[in-house]
C-alpha cells in the first residue's frame, strides 16, 4: 500500500510540473500581451500582471497587417493539408497495393526525403519558385510546404493502409470498382482516425513553418503569421505587447484542432503502428 501511494504521489508531482511546463509558456504570453509597458520594460519582471490593459490588443489589429497575416496562414495551412492529404494518400495506396518496379526504393525515399532539413533545401527552392515567378505569393508557400507534410502524410497512410484488409478491396474490384473508387469507398473510410492524424499534422507543419515564409515572401501583406511576428521587432526595438497578443492568437488554431480531435490523433497512432 506504501509503495502504492509513493508511486501515486511520484507520477502526480511529475504530472504537475509538466502541466506547469506546459501552461506557463502559453500563460506568459497572454498576461505579456495584457501588461503596461511599464512592467514589460521593467527591471524585474512580474509573473502576475499589477495592471491591465488591451492597448497592445488594439495596435494590434489597427497598426499591423496580423488581420491579413492570420487570414494567409488559414489559406496556407488548409490548402497544403487538403493537397497532403490527396497526395499522400494516393502515394501510399499505390505504395501498398500496386506492383511496380522501385517500389520499396521510392517508400525508403519518403523516409529520407522527410528528414532532409528545411535549411538545406530553401536555396533550390527559392531559385525554382523565382523561375516560376511564384515568389511572394500565396501559392509559392503551399508548394514548398508540400515538400516536408507529403513525405510524412504518405509514410504514415501507408502504414495504416496495410491494416486494411485486402479482401474487403478485391471483393469491391469483383464488384466492378476501379482502383480509385476502391481508395475512395473502401480504404479511405476506414482509414478515417489516419487521415484525421495525417490532417493534423499537415495543418500544424504548415502552420508552424517559419524559414520559407520569411525568405520567399518580402511582402508583409502576403506573409503568414509566424514570418508576420518579425515585423514587430525594429533594430533593437521589440514590441513585446503587441507580438504576445499576436502569438497568442497565433497558437489557437492548432490547440484547437488537438483538442477537438484529440481521441482520433491517439487511435490513429496507435492503429498504424502496430501492424504494418
Amino acid at each position: 500500500m506504501r509503495r502504492g501511494r509513493l508511486k501515486l504521489a511520484i507520477t502526480i508531482a511529475v504530472m504537475a510540473v509538466l502541466l506547469v511546463w506546459t501552461i506557463f509558456p502559453f500563460y506568459w504570453m497572454v498576461t505579456t500581451s495584457i501588461k503596461h509597458n511599464d512592467e514589460i520594460y521593467g527591471a524585474v519582471a512580474a509573473i502576475v500582471p499589477r495592471t491591465f490593459t488591451t492597448v497592445h490588443w488594439y495596435e494590434l489589429f489597427t497598426r499591423t497587417a496580423f488581420v491579413t497575416q492570420f487570414r494567409n496562414s488559414l489559406i496556407i495551412s488548409g490548402s497544403t493539408t487538403l493537397l497532403s492529404m490527396a497526395i499522400g494518400s494516393l502515394g501510399a495506396y499505390a505504395i501498398t497495393r500496386l506492383q511496380f518496379a522501385g517500389r520499396s526504393i521510392a517508400a525508403r525515399s519518403l523516409i529520407y526525403s522527410y528528414l532532409v532539413p528545411p535549411a538545406v533545401l530553401f536555396i533550390p527552392l527559392f531559385q525554382l519558385l523565382g523561375t516560376l515567378n511564384l515568389l511572394n505569393s500565396l501559392q509559392g508557400l503551399i508548394i514548398s510546404d508540400l515538400t516536408f507534410t507529403v513525405p510524412f502524410c504518405t509514410w504514415l497512410l501507408v502504414g495504416y493502409f496495410k491494416t486494411v484488409p485486402v479482401e474487403l478491396e478485391e471483393a469491391a474490384l469483383v464488384d466492378g470498382c476501379n482502383r480509385l473508387t476502391t481508395l475512395i469507398r473502401i480504404t479511405l473510410p476506414l482509414s478515417a482516425p489516419a487521415l484525421v492524424v495525417v490532417a493534423l499534422f499537415s495543418f500544424t507543419l504548415s502552420w508552424n513553418e517559419f524559414l520559407y515564409a520569411l525568405v520567399f515572401n518580402q511582402d508583409a501583406n502576403l506573409r503568414p503569421v509566424t514570418a508576420g511576428l518579425t515585423a514587430m521587432a525594429v533594430e533593437d526595438v521589440f514590441f513585446w505587447g503587441r507580438m504576445m497578443a499576436a502569438a497568442t492568437l497565433g497558437s489557437l488554431p492548432p490547440i484547437i484542432l488537438y483538442t477537438l480531435a484529440q481521441r482520433y490523433v491517439v487511435r490513429g497512432l496507435t492503429l498504424g503502428a502496430v501492424k504494418g
